[in-house]
């Protein structure tokens, strides 16, 4: 047990430092990550988020801790969505697509 939560630890302590790393290496250039997986295309600018390729799909808003902070259904083949939450690293999930970004 003690192995595992001092695994998730440093797990958590390295996504923290390079997403922290990385909005101050160029806070502001636009962070933007593109994916072939399924075609799904995701784009961060700020605190607005653009999802490509992804109809019909659910994005998955969770914080570095693990809690959901939102959930959006994707109803355009190409659909701008700005979120309404503090600063930080978050986790972005669409079907399969994962992905670590920077919100600011």
């Amino acid at each position: 047990m003690r192995r595992k939560i001092f695994s998730l630890i440093i797990v958590m302590t390295l996504a923290v430092g390079n997403c922290c790393v990385a909005m101050a290496a160029a806070p502001e250039v636009d962070a933007m990550e593109q994916r072939e997986d399924g075609g799904i295309g995701i784009s961060v600018n700020g605190s607005t988020i653009v999802v490509t390729g992804a109809e019909g799909a659910v994005l998955e808003v969770v914080s570095l801790t693990g809690r959901k902070v939102a959930t959006i259904k994707i109803e355009s083949p190409s659909q701008r969505v700005e979120l309404n939450i503090a600063k930080g690293c978050y986790i972005l999930k669409i079907g399969k697509v994962v992905r670590k970004v920077s919100i600011s």
